[in-house]
């Protein structure tokens, strides 16, 4: 059985980042889109990475252009939506893929690990993946569910 910190994905520059670099954190993995209903949520994602980052919570940033062809760019115009737009300094990931043949590993995981209503299926972009500090998936939230809405959940993982 494969464990999350045996995966690997490619930074928004191209650099392959094992997320055992992550190991003893509590991760939040969301897949991202730039022009997505949903995606003013990057600047709540941003707000809870700084606020609990020194307590070892890190988000991890995935793209993808699955839904509603809502994140069509490339590296530099996803950087520079994240950056410019919303201040953010988590982690972005390459552009992938979440549903289908050509899923990312890291999202078969999660899915695999942690069913939503749609089963082994992402339903749209911003559904995010909590998981715990011993790399174990936690809990699955919804697209609509706000950053905001997950501060409980977060903070009673990080042990306050």
């Amino acid at each position: 059985m494969i464990t999350f910190y045996q995966l690997t994905a490619t930074t928004l520059r191209g650099q392959p980042i094992s997320m055992a670099d992550y190991a003893g954190k509590l991760v939040l993995v969301v897949n991202t889109a730039s022009h997505c209903g949903f995606t003013p949520q990057y600047a709540g994602l941003e707000a809870l990475y700084k606020k609990y980052a020194p307590q070892g919570l890190v988000v991890l940033g995935f793209p993808c252009n699955q839904f509603g062809n809502q994140e069509p760019g490339g590296p530099d115009e996803i950087a520079r939506t994240c950056h410019s737009n919303y201040g953010v300094s988590f982690p972005m990931f390459e552009k992938i893929e979440v549903n289908g043949a050509a899923t990312h590993p890291v999202f078969r995981y999660l899915k695999d690990a942690l069913p939503g209503v749609l089963g082994r299926r992402i339903k749209w972009n911003f559904t995010k993946f909590l998981i715990g500090r011993d790399g174990k998936p936690l809990r699955r939230f919804a697209p609509f569910t706000t950053p905001e809405k997950m501060e409980t959940a977060i903070l009673a993982a990080l042990g306050n």
